[in-house]
């Protein structure tokens, strides 16, 4: 198995921000879609946004238009930029790679009301 990070997670306030990174491999990462996830204690795992190959990208209704998900294939690594952050936010977040059955420790992301 190839390694596959999360990271950027943290404690923020009610409408504060956070950024997360998703970081493969390239072999694993060119050409592939990427999806974050998140699942919070108790509660099904849930998609929050998820991006193709071609920078296209995808939000669920209580994500959208407060996160954006962005990938750099020269870093291979994409990003989910989290805007006006709610308590419900609160889960840890992982992402997905298409083609791929594994997951990375997931990175914990905290909003204080």
């Amino acid at each position: 198995q190839v390694q596959l990070e999360e990271s950027g997670g943290g404690l923020a306030q009610t409408g504060g921000s956070l950024r997360l990174a998703c970081a493969a491999p390239e072999i694993i990462f060119s050409g592939n879609a990427v999806a974050w996830y998140r699942q919070a204690p108790g509660k099904q795992r849930e998609l929050v946004a998820m991006i193709n190959s071609g920078g296209d990208p995808l939000y669920v209704p209580s994500t959208k238009g407060r996160f954006t998900i962005s990938r750099d294939n020269s870093k291979n690594t994409v990003y989910l930029q989290m805007n006006s952050l709610r308590p419900e936010d609160t889960a840890v977040y992982l992402c997905g790679i298409e083609g791929y059955d594994f997951w990375g420790q997931g990175t914990q992301v905290t909003v204080s009301a």
